[in-house]
């Protein structure tokens, strides 16, 4: 049986402290699964089972990143930025360990943190972006999937949808300062400003990689608590640690797409079949529940999930993957044992 990863030793903790069953169980179905979740990080995926353009209608995937793991708290740490260093709801750490939402953290402090997400792989792309999902990830040519949160565009400025190609990029950038941005500024009373020059006001941060949709990139931050949530112009924000990896790596004329899948299904090589759920935040008329049954009959799991903790999922959605196995009777766990 797998346990949670132990922590290095730091003041008095060799390990961290377990985590009772009353915590994890907070967020539905949990508590019987959480073991399977601090080893299954990364699946490799079976090609040709979504669409190039990624417009399958009924996406079914196979791989997860993340993991459940251990996080020692910093002094001064709060939940909202474990929230966006990690890519999990600080509602759901606070769930998971117990603690009060506005909770404060207390250096040396060990949290449990749950950020497990399905990968929406689409073949021929090396950057998808699932905007639900608030993440990018990456698919280099050699070595595992990484996936980043990200901050993108308000309900009322979205993010752009559909495929895109890296044009070019540039370390140290200056912000030359849309036009429409230029009207907020002015509308809300602020000084308006047409160009920052690089440096610790600019808000794109150290990296910009230049898309091929007019006007939008990914790049940096000087306001890390706003990645995981979505806060900009609809432009794309790492976190400052994640642009300097990624950028490296990614090349001009990269293919890319930025997918609206809030929810999504996999089904790992041991068998183990998972549920991620996400509000419609750009408010296309998308039934979770209605999306969550097609999913799964489409891929002809109806008799291997529990509905249960799929109807509590629904109601009370974690943001993450979520194991759905249906649990075998204990007669038939002797019998395969």
């Amino acid at each position: 049986m797998c346990s949670l990863p132990d922590i290095p030793h730091q003041g008095q903790a060799d390990h961290p402290p377990p985590v009772e069953s009353g915590r994890l169980d907070r967020c539905p179905a949990r508590v019987a699964r959480a073991r399977h979740l601090a080893v299954l990080a990364l699946f490799s995926l079976s090609p040709g089972l979504a669409a190039a353009n990624g417009n399958l209608p009924e996406p079914f995937y196979h791989r997860l990143s993340g993991a459940l793991q251990w996080h020692v708290a910093a002094q001064g740490e709060t939940l909202a930025g474990l929230s966006s260093r990690f890519g999990v709801a600080a509602t759901s750490i606070a769930r998971l360990n117990g603690l009060k939402a506005g909770a404060r953290l207390q250096g040396g402090e060990i949290i449990a943190i749950d950020n497990l997400h399905i990968v929406p792989a689409q073949p021929g792309f090396d950057l998808v972006l699932n905007l639900p999902q608030k993440m990018l990830f990456f698919f280099p040519p050699h070595g595992a999937v990484q996936g980043y949160p990200v901050a993108l565009g308000r309900p009322d400025w979205p993010t752009f949808n559909g495929r895109f190609r890296v044009l070019y990029k540039e370390s140290h950038p200056t912000w030359d300062v849309p036009q429409s941005i230029q009207e907020e500024m002015r509308r809300e009373g602020k000084t308006v400003k047409t160009k920052v020059p690089p440096g610790p006001d600019n808000p794109l941060g150290e990296y910009w990689i230049q898309l091929s949709i007019p006007g939008y990139g990914i790049h940096g931050t000087i306001a890390p608590t706003s990645i995981y949530r979505f806060a900009s112009h609809g432009c794309i924000r790492l976190h400052n640690d994640d642009i300097a990896a990624l950028f490296p790596q990614v090349a001009d004329g990269m293919p890319g797409i930025s997918i609206y899948q809030p929810v999504l299904l996999a089904e790992m090589d041991n068998g183990d079949i998972y549920l991620e759920v996400h509000p419609d935040i750009y408010h296309q008329g998308i039934d979770p529940a209605r999306r969550a049954r097609r999913l799964i009959e489409a891929a002809g799991l109806e008799d291997r999930v529990d509905w249960t903790a799929i109807r509590a999922q629904l109601r009370h959605p974690c943001g993450t993957a979520v194991l759905i196995n249906r649990e075998e009777p204990e007669e038939n766990q002797e019998e395969t044992s």
